[in-house]
């Protein structure tokens, strides 16, 4: 099968290529494989120790990247319920098994969701990182409820959007902070307020009831003293550092959650939820997406197959 794979971990994104003969996926037991049509990255992950070694610490070169995906289960493994042959579905892979850059991957099925007909795979494939990691900060680690007010650090990203109509959408106040350009992003996915990281004052903002972080720095370590006594520092970013006087600081990792997918795969029928999709490439321009002089607004998705297709293996 095709795959975008990278051998040497000193390359960087130079070792990025388009391989045509990689193996098709094995499916262990409760795996499904699926047959790829659109897929998310996360631009970072080459810097990952799962992007390197499988979870025995044993070295996995050559890897394929990516960790997001929509498409069709195109195989069962041994002992797989829940889903079946033929079903649309997406969801988040494991850190340390090669990703979704390929035509097909290997995927427990606990990690997916099933997918609505009239929501297009390059949309779902924006949702499943973005998507997991906003609702679980904001709630689940946040503990964010109405009335509530809270600092959502790069807005108009990925991440920071769907935090943001999430928020919203629980009746909480939201303060959006990102760069210039970044304001009418933000302020189109309905922030109360936004703060120019550049070229204004953090601490302008006032006490917050949650900080959600996804930039990490001295912009995190500054925010530790806006949360309120009781508040909570959320950073998916790194480890706080510094901590609220009065209040908690987490740090996470994003879990697969196929109950909370279903959820959200709900809001984006909807129209309660917009995914931030800013380009569409096809599999053999993954390693340009990669760099960051090519970079856009909103998430890029790279487009594996046509809806139509039926190739196999």
């Amino acid at each position: 099968m095709q795959a975008i794979t990278i051998r040497d971990r000193d390359a960087g994104i130079a070792g990025l290529s388009l391989t045509a003969d990689m193996p098709y996926p094995h499916a262990a037991e409760n795996d499904v494989i699926v047959r790829v049509h659109a897929a998310g990255f996360t631009p970072g992950e080459l810097e990952w120790p799962g992007t390197w070694t499988d979870r025995a610490g044993r070295d996995r070169a050559p890897s394929v990247p990516g960790h997001e995906m929509s498409g069709v289960v195109a195989e069962l493994g041994f002992g797989t319920t829940g889903l079946s042959v033929g079903q649309r579905v997406f969801g988040l892979t494991d850190w340390a098994r090669n990703g979704t850059l390929a035509e097909y991957v290997a995927v427990e099925a606990r990690n997916l969701a099933p997918l609505p007909a009239d929501i297009d795979h390059t949309v779902a494939a924006a949702v499943p990182i973005s998507g997991l990691t906003a609702w679980q900060g904001l709630f689940d680690h946040g503990r964010l409820t109405a009335g509530q007010t809270v600092l959502i650090h790069g807005a108009a990203g990925a991440v920071g959007s769907i935090a943001v109509q999430l928020s919203r959408e629980v009746g909480a106040r939201v303060i959006g902070t990102g760069r210039a350009n970044a304001r009418d992003r933000a302020l189109a996915l309905g922030v109360d307020a936004f703060v120019d990281l550049e070229a204004e004052k953090l601490e302008k903002v006032g006490e917050v009831d949650v900080v959600f972080d996804v930039l990490g720095g001295e912009i995190l370590d500054r925010s530790a003293a806006l949360v309120r006594a009781g508040g909570t520092l959320v950073s998916v970013a790194m480890p706080p550092k510094v901590q609220p006087r009065q209040g908690r600081a987490v740090f996470f990792v994003v879990e697969p959650d196929r109950a909370r997918l279903t959820d959200l795969a709900t809001r984006l029928r909807d129209g309660r939820l917009k995914a931030n999709v800013g380009a569409v490439r096809p599999l053999a321009e993954a390693p340009a997406a990669f760099s960051p002089d090519k970079r856009i607004p909103g998430k890029t998705i790279i487009r594996v197959v046509t809806e139509e297709s039926t190739t196999r293996r």
